[in-house]
């Protein structure tokens, strides 16, 4: 019976840390920090996403498409936090706009 009761204290022991684990997690900050990891993630994906769709944009449409895009690419790293894509960007999107004929005081 002795070896039984320290194997039903044990699993108690090994439940219990379990339970305190999975609250720590959900509660403690471990679910926020996943839940920003995978925005964080998510946001990237939509930034290259955009560039994609900009090289499409590019190569099969208008001037005017290009730079179209090339502002819808900005506005996904401005989205994402990324200061350097987004200046990078802001750039490729000026260049776009005078190839597309706008004029350089509006793009400014």
């Amino acid at each position: 019976m002795s070896e039984e009761k320290s194997q039903n204290a044990l699993g108690g022991i090994v439940g219990v840390v379990i339970v305190i684990a999975a609250l720590w997690y959900f509660f403690g900050g471990g679910m926020g920090k996943q839940a920003a990891t995978d925005m964080a993630q998510i946001e990237q994906q939509v930034a290259a996403d955009s560039v994609q769709q900009y090289k499409i944009a590019k190569r099969s449409g208008s001037a005017m498409d290009a730079y179209v895009h090339a502002g819808l690419v900005c506005a996904a790293y401005i989205q994402a936090k990324d200061e350097a894509n987004y200046q990078k960007w802001k750039a490729i999107e000026r260049q776009e706009g005078l190839r597309a004929g706008m004029s350089p005081d509006l793009l400014k």
